[in-house]
Parts: C-alpha cells; structure tokens; sequence
C-alpha cells in the first residue's frame, strides 16, 4: 500500500529543499505542485509563467486528485510537495486517504520574501487559512498533527527529518541530509522564478534572520496570519 505524503506548505518556505531531501530516499517519489494549474484556473491570479503552468499541468484539480494523487505509484511512498492555498475549489475528501504534513513558517519572515515576487498578496495567498482548517480536521478527527516548522528544522534537520519520519512510520534515512546542485527533472515550469537559491545548495542552510520592512498592505496580512501561525505552532515538532 502506498503512502501518499502531502507536505502543506506556505509560499517562500522551505518547502522545495523539503523535495530534494526527500527524493533523495530511494522508496520515495517527490511531485512538484500538482495543484499550481488548479488554482491560477480557479483564482485567475497572474503568476509569473501563468501560460506555462496552465498548460504544463491539467487544470482540473479534482482530476488530479483521482487520477494522479490517487493513482497508482511505483514506489511504496510518494511526497507530494504542496501549496496549501491550492486547496481552493477542491472536494477535500482525499485528505482523508494521504497522511498530511502540515511545514509553516514564520509569516513575517515568508512575506518579505514572498512580496519580492507576488507584490500585492493577499492572506488568501498565503495558505494559513488552510493549513489550520487542515490541523483542526486532524484534530477533529482524532488523529495527532504533523506540524513543522521551517526555523526548527533548519536548527537541527537531522533530529527533526528523524523525528519526522518516525512519525510517518518510515525508517530514518542519512541520505534526506544532502542532495546534489541544481534543476531535477521534478521541478516544476516555475523554477525559474522561485527556485534559484535552493538550486545552488547541496544540504540544509542554516537558519538566518530575515530582515526588511513591509509595506502598510503587507502589515495588514501579517496581522492576519499571526494568530493562525501561533495556532500551528502550538502542535509543532519543538
């Protein structure tokens, strides 16, 4: 039976290094984003390769839940590397059939570097919303969320990856810790744009402090986002 990983992320996270380290397990394979097309057809936001990503991926969201997601896999585990504001428009049964990861970050830090590319982002853009709505059906449903955090793991990754797949029921694994440089045949058509730094990395950077100020619209979001972020924090990995 195979174990469908779906590792929710906000934007700017850590999230595609998380895709590397895990495509580096030899029972794992890693999807990039299966969800982009579903959710610039739905919000018809414009993305930096919107064209691109519309016709890189099947645009119906619930196809590729049931015929990708879902479907059949080679290997025993399969991590799907998620945004979770993709989740828009989308019957969310399947979330009952994938063991869901839910990677924050802290909002501040996401959103100076978030606004560099989306300039005009909204809360809806960063997918705090739905990682809580996800967390509080776990919780409803009896089952302990998987919650980490960007910062915890950059401090001591091999700890946490350990801890983190000890919690998934899968054996720790060395190789999580390096990957090689550059592009993957995974990636998605809108590496380009955010991909860059983790492109020149072979292992987990060390966590620095971001710094800058945001503009009074990202203010507002971050006000927003706050409250939903201590809300995960509070079932983090510590």
């Amino acid at each position: 039976m195979t174990l469908r990983i779906n590792m929710w992320s906000s934007p700017r996270n850590i999230s595609t290094a998380l895709m590397y380290s895990w495509r580096q397990r030899s029972d794992t394979t890693v999807v990039d984003e299966p969800l982009y097309a579903h959710y610039l057809r739905v919000t018809e936001l414009d993305h930096p390769d919107r064209d691109a990503i519309l016709e890189s991926q099947n645009p119906d969201g619930n196809a590729v839940v049931r015929d990708l997601m879902l479907g059949p896999w080679d290997t025993p585990v399969v991590m799907f590397k998620q945004m979770a504001k993709h989740l828009v428009n989308l019957d969310r049964d399947f979330l009952d059939e994938c063991t869901n990861v839910l990677l924050t970050r802290d909002p501040r830090e996401m959103l100076l570097s978030f606004s560099k590319v989306v300039p005009n982002a909204s809360l809806d853009e960063t997918g705090f919303v739905e990682m809580v709505e996800i967390l509080d059906a776990s919780l409803a449903a009896g089952n302990p969320p998987i919650v980490v955090d960007a910062r915890v793991l950059l401090a001591d990754p091999a700890r946490v990856l350990a801890e983190l797949c000890d919690r998934l029921g899968l054996d720790d694994d060395e190789a999580m810790m390096s990957w090689p440089a550059g592009p993957k045949p995974e990636d998605g058509v809108w590496a380009p744009h955010w991909y860059a730094s983790v492109h020149e990395s072979t292992t987990w950077s060390r966590w620095t402090p971001r710094t800058g100020d945001l503009t009074p619209e990202f203010e507002s979001v971050l006000a927003e986002a706050l409250p939903l972020y201590e809300r995960l924090q509070q079932h983090a990995i510590t």
